[in-house]
This record gives C-alpha cells, sequence and structure tokens, in this order.
C-alpha cells in the first residue's frame, strides 16, 4: 500500500514537473494508436485515415491539457500557494530613477 501511494506520488510530481511533455507523449500516443486503428481498416482512402487520426489526437490533447489544468489546480491547492508571486511584476519598474 505504501508502495503504491509513493509511486502515485512520483507519478504525480513527474507529471507537475513536465506537464507539456505529458501532454506531448499522450498526443504522440494517441495519434500512434488512431493511426494504427485507421490503418487496419482496409476500406478506408488514407485521406481520411489522417484526419481521422488528427481528430482523436486534437481530442486527447484537449483532455490531456484539461488534465494537467486540474492537476495543477490541485497541487495549488494542497500546497496553499496562492497566484500572488507575480503581483508586482508589472507594479514596480525596473529602470526607476
Amino acid at each position: 500500500m505504501a508502495e503504491s501511494s509513493n509511486s502515485l506520488e512520483s507519478i504525480k510530481k513527474w507529471v507537475v514537473d513536465h506537464k507539456l511533455r505529458a501532454v506531448g507523449c499522450l498526443w504522440l500516443s494517441g495519434i500512434g494508436g488512431s493511426i494504427a486503428y485507421n490503418w487496419s481498416r482496409p476500406n478506408m482512402k488514407l485521406s481520411v485515415k489522417i484526419i481521422h487520426a488528427r481528430l482523436h489526437a486534437q481530442a486527447l490533447t484537449l483532455a490531456a491539457l484539461t488534465g494537467a489544468a486540474m492537476v495543477e489546480y490541485y497541487n495549488q491547492q494542497e500546497s496553499g500557494a496562492k497566484a500572488v508571486k507575480y503581483q508586482n511584476q508589472f507594479l514596480v519598474h525596473p529602470h526607476k530613477e
């Protein structure tokens, strides 16, 4: 039980640290799987197979981005951090005299 929660925490930490890489990997595996599925259907034209693969990949990308946003939201809620770390970024001028 402790090992599974430890591995779950390490997966969660990796996803938080590498959000775009996780979305990209999901997209690549999704388009690869979709092409493999569509390739097994011989009565479809190649252009239709590619369009279907792209549509499946877009749906997977939207789902992955939504998942990454939810992970980020819950990570912020869990840590108690507020989104104010860049609050003074636009209030302080670097060329102040």
